[in-house]
């Protein structure tokens, strides 16, 4: 995501440093912000993404069905086709290997 410039034209590279010297040397506080950390182990994500993934293919099963006739066999029709087609079952029943102890 992308920043609007302050100004009416974006700064340049010596404009930025200019700032950021003129701030530390006014000693503005620094402002960090850190994305979340994920917490979850390996095994739960595993199979946070399995339900995803089975939700979905109930989802796009759901379109297949309300599709009209005339749009089935269109690169759409093939496409939700091949996704309901998957065996997701054999996914689902594959449980990772627990790791030393973190899970």
């Amino acid at each position: 995501m992308s920043r609007h410039p302050i100004g009416d034209r974006a700064m340049t590279d010596a404009e930025r440093q200019a700032r950021y010297r003129a701030a530390r040397a006014a000693g503005v506080p620094t402002v960090r912000t850190r994305r979340p950390a994920e917490h979850r182990s390996q095994i739960r994500r595993w199979n946070a993404s399995v339900a995803t993934l089975v939700q979905l293919q109930a989802d796009y099963a759901a379109w297949l069905d309300r599709l009209p006739a005339n749009l089935r066999d269109s690169a759409t029709g093939e496409a939700l086709q091949a996704i309901v087609d998957l065996d997701l079952d054999e996914l689902a029943a594959v449980q990772p290997p627990r790791g030393f102890g973190r899970d």
